[in-house]
Protein backbone atom coordinates (compact mmCIF):
# COMPACT_ATOMS: atom_id res chain seq x y z
CA UNK A 1 0.00 0.00 0.00
CA UNK A 2 0.90 3.50 -1.07
CA UNK A 3 1.23 6.38 1.78
CA UNK A 4 -0.28 9.68 0.48
CA UNK A 5 1.43 12.91 1.38
CA UNK A 6 -0.45 16.08 0.97
CA UNK A 7 0.73 19.41 1.04
CA UNK A 8 -0.81 22.25 3.00
CA UNK A 9 -0.18 25.47 2.53
CA UNK A 10 -0.94 28.34 5.16
CA UNK A 11 -1.96 31.51 3.32
CA UNK A 12 -2.48 34.49 5.45
CA UNK A 13 -5.30 37.09 5.29
CA UNK A 14 -3.85 39.85 3.28
CA UNK A 15 -4.33 43.10 4.88
CA UNK A 16 -4.14 46.98 3.73
CA UNK A 17 -4.96 50.06 5.58
CA UNK A 18 -5.16 53.42 4.06
CA UNK A 19 -4.04 56.26 6.63
CA UNK A 20 -2.79 59.58 7.39
CA UNK A 21 -0.35 61.09 9.60
CA UNK A 22 -3.12 62.82 11.37
CA UNK A 23 -5.74 60.12 12.42
CA UNK A 24 -5.76 58.89 15.55
CA UNK A 25 -7.81 55.90 14.78
CA UNK A 26 -5.09 55.00 12.09
CA UNK A 27 -2.64 55.06 14.84
CA UNK A 28 -4.92 52.46 17.19
CA UNK A 29 -5.61 50.42 14.03
CA UNK A 30 -2.09 50.02 13.48
CA UNK A 31 -1.27 49.48 17.61
CA UNK A 32 -4.25 46.95 16.98
CA UNK A 33 -2.63 44.95 14.40
CA UNK A 34 1.14 45.19 15.42
CA UNK A 35 0.55 44.11 19.03
CA UNK A 36 -1.12 40.93 17.71
CA UNK A 37 1.87 40.70 15.28
CA UNK A 38 0.10 40.59 12.20
CA UNK A 39 1.71 42.22 9.28
CA UNK A 40 0.13 44.59 7.63
CA UNK A 41 0.40 47.09 4.53
CA UNK A 42 -0.13 50.63 5.35
CA UNK A 43 -0.81 53.29 2.51
CA UNK A 44 -0.21 56.61 3.54
CA UNK A 45 -2.32 59.06 1.86
CA UNK A 46 -0.44 62.48 3.12
CA UNK A 47 0.48 63.46 -0.03
CA UNK A 48 -2.58 62.81 -2.26
CA UNK A 49 -5.02 66.19 -2.12
CA UNK A 50 -7.70 64.04 -3.64
CA UNK A 51 -7.13 60.69 -1.28
CA UNK A 52 -11.09 61.01 -0.24
CA UNK A 53 -12.65 60.59 -3.41
CA UNK A 54 -10.22 57.45 -4.35
CA UNK A 55 -11.31 55.61 -1.34
CA UNK A 56 -14.55 56.28 -1.61
CA UNK A 57 -14.35 54.65 -5.31
CA UNK A 58 -12.11 52.01 -3.78
CA UNK A 59 -14.12 51.05 -0.28
CA UNK A 60 -16.92 52.94 -0.35
CA UNK A 61 -15.91 55.02 2.48
CA UNK A 62 -14.02 58.45 2.74
CA UNK A 63 -12.93 58.43 6.00
CA UNK A 64 -9.31 57.07 7.65
CA UNK A 65 -8.45 54.22 8.40
CA UNK A 66 -10.17 51.82 5.56
CA UNK A 67 -8.78 48.69 5.93
CA UNK A 68 -9.30 45.95 3.20
CA UNK A 69 -8.86 42.22 4.28
CA UNK A 70 -8.14 39.87 0.90
CA UNK A 71 -9.00 43.35 -1.30
CA UNK A 72 -12.11 43.15 0.34
CA UNK A 73 -13.30 46.59 2.44
CA UNK A 74 -14.01 46.11 6.18
CA UNK A 75 -14.26 49.96 7.10
CA UNK A 76 -12.01 50.68 9.99
CA UNK A 77 -10.87 51.17 13.26
CA UNK A 78 -14.62 50.08 14.95
CA UNK A 79 -14.53 47.19 12.38
CA UNK A 80 -11.33 46.12 13.09
CA UNK A 81 -11.81 46.53 16.87
CA UNK A 82 -15.04 44.57 16.70
CA UNK A 83 -13.01 41.69 14.59
CA UNK A 84 -10.94 41.50 17.41
CA UNK A 85 -13.71 41.37 20.55
CA UNK A 86 -15.40 38.24 18.46
CA UNK A 87 -11.77 36.45 18.27
CA UNK A 88 -12.57 37.12 14.66
CA UNK A 89 -8.84 39.00 14.42
CA UNK A 90 -6.75 35.77 15.87
CA UNK A 91 -8.43 33.47 12.96
CA UNK A 92 -7.57 36.16 10.11
CA UNK A 93 -4.61 35.80 11.40
CA UNK A 94 -4.05 32.15 11.23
Amino acid sequence: MGVLTYAFETVMTSIQMYTTAWCGYCVRAKALLKAKGIPFEEIVLDDDPHFRQKLLELTGGFTVPQILLDGRPIGGYTELWQLDRQGELEKIAA
